[in-house]
């Protein structure tokens, strides 16, 4: 099955390889990692945001973590923000969560987040668009393809932007 995501990484010249599940696996970054071979963390959730000033936004964090509200807000430069609903995340990505891809439906200006903690990784997984695939690629390619900017979102002690150095 080819699908959108993969014509857009390939357009891209992004490598990226495939990955396939059972459809019947239960939902959830674990059961997927499970499925294909990889510790949770090395799959992403892709998560959709609204501010106070209804911009909607991608952040991307690893199956087994959370993000850190304030490093969240701090990030996208709100202090009112609201995960969106399973109806607005269809709306803005045209995917069902639980198997959104990171990119190729955002329109121009689409502001988009990866944890800095994903990168620490070889491979990431992500949704392709359809439950029982998955996209599997390195982090600077999960960035370059989602158009993303990497920061701190899920360690506590640690500064959002990282110190210029």
């Amino acid at each position: 099955m080819r699908l959108p995501a993969h014509e857009f990484l390939d357009k891209e010249g992004i490598s990226y390889k495939r990955g396939e599940f059972a459809a019947d696996t239960a939902k959830g970054a674990a059961n997927v990692a499970r499925a294909l071979g990889y510790e949770e963390a090395q799959m992403v959730k892709t998560l959709i945001f609204e501010t106070g000033d209804s911009e909607r936004v991608l952040v991307l964090v690893g199956g087994d973590r959370s993000a850190v509200s304030g490093h969240l807000k701090k990030a996208i430069g709100s202090r009112n923000i609201k995960m969106c609903s399973l109806e607005a995340v269809q709306e803005t990505t045209g995917y069902e969560v639980g198997s959104v891809p990171p990119f190729h439906w955002q329109p121009t200006g689409f502001r988009s987040f990866v944890d800095a903690a994903l990168m620490e990784y070889e491979v990431l997984g992500v949704g392709a668009g359809v439950w029982g695939e998955e996209i599997l690629l390195a982090p600077d390619d999960l960035v370059r393809a989602s158009r993303a900017v990497v920061v701190n979102l899920t360690e506590k002690g640690k500064p959002v932007v990282p110190a210029a150095g």
